[in-house]
């Protein structure tokens, strides 16, 4: 896990182009076949990276694999959500549950996996009065990701990756010939273009507002469940803004970095939230209790000094959001985006 800090690294201001850049980009930008195209092409991307993991991920001892899987599918499943608005086909709405199945069955085995990073570390600067309380949790964290990556294997096998790989691709063709062939007959490519536009614009609303709207929340009660919403609200935004990146969208750059530090200190904090709830978990085992009385109130003490360490990444976060610079840039440049969409997007 990294160290908390503050997020500081703000959106740029909104950059501009001249009349005669929009209207030279706006031909190539605006083409709803070519930028159909392009989406697709980042959707079969995506899925290629999310797929090329598979291997990795089952031999069981590259953790890095585990985390890279769960990231390809978020972004697989951003593109595919743009793409295909609701009410979607049923076949991609089958498919994408496949998505969030494997993403979830992993979900545990990477808990394990940072925390027992965190042990390790901690095991290397620790004092030897703790030595003994963070080699127990490590051995109870070992025997749990063990576990857990034998259900999640089981789990990934009943999905069957290679069959979901070749509907998915198969299906992202389809729906391109059956667009294509659509294209070139009533609507024609100036109604698709603002359909896009639109879908883009609405897309970003969505994630905006639940962005927002957890940001508030949090900060009138910052619960754990409420800061984890936080967190999970920022990865969606995150990942919608790498699509508006792949456009060339000015600013997005500066909003994607601002939003990964912001994700970051969240993540550490979500890492110590479900350390302590492991610890517990751990020591409230009777047989624990009644063999190891004394080791237990050495691991206890570290679940104080947990809380004091979670206590001052969200006092940090909360100060980050309290009358932020930053906060309101990206606002501005947010509201840019929704307000002129087609600018925004020619201007790339």
């Amino acid at each position: 896990m990294e160290n908390g800090s503050r997020p500081s690294h703000t959106p740029g201001a909104v950059e501009t182009a001249s009349s005669a850049d929009a209207a030279t980009r706006a031909g190539a930008m605006l083409d709803h076949e070519e930028t159909c195209k392009k989406v697709r092409d980042l959707a079969l991307r995506h899925l290629n990276r999310f797929i090329s993991y598979e291997s990795k991920v089952l031999k069981g001892d590259d953790a890095n694999a585990i985390h890279d899987m769960r990231v390809a599918s978020r972004r697989l499943q951003q593109v595919l959500d743009l793409l295909y608005l609701k009410p979607r086909p049923q076949e991609l709405r089958r498919l994408r549950r496949q998505i969030c199945r494997c993403r979830r069955a992993l979900g545990e085995v990477r808990n394990c996996d940072v925390l027992l990073d965190f042990v390790r570390r901690s095991l290397g600067r620790k004092r030897s009065a703790r030595r003994e309380a963070w080699t127990a949790v490590q051995q109870f964290l070992l025997v749990r990701r063990s576990e857990t990556f034998l259900r999640a294997t089981h789990k990934l096998g009943k999905i069957n990756l290679t069959v979901f790989y070749v509907n998915l691709k198969a299906f992202l063709h389809q729906e391109k010939a059956a667009e294509h062939t659509a294209e070139h007959h009533a609507h024609g490519a100036a109604a698709s273009r603002a359909r896009f536009a639109g879908d883009m614009t609405n897309a970003l609303q969505s994630a905006w507002s639940r962005f927002e709207g957890q940001i508030e929340h949090s900060r009138r009660s910052p619960r754990p469940e409420i800061i984890h919403g936080t967190r999970i609200a920022t990865k969606r935004l995150r990942y919608l803004l790498e699509v508006f990146h792949e456009f060339g969208v000015p600013g997005c750059a500066d909003a994607l970095s601002w939003l990964r530090q912001l994700q970051n200190h969240l993540g550490d904090w979500h890492d110590l939230e479900v350390l302590e709830q492991v610890i517990i978990e751990m020591v409230a085992r009777p047989d624990f209790l009644r063999d190891h009385l004394t080791l237990a109130m050495e691991v206890e003490k570290l679940i104080l000094r947990n809380r004091a360490s979670k206590a001052k990444i969200e006092a940090t976060y909360l100060q980050a959001f309290r009358d932020s610079e930053d906060v309101r840039r990206l606002k501005e440049w947010i509201s840019y985006l929704l307000a002129s969409p087609s600018t925004a997007l020619v201007n790339s």
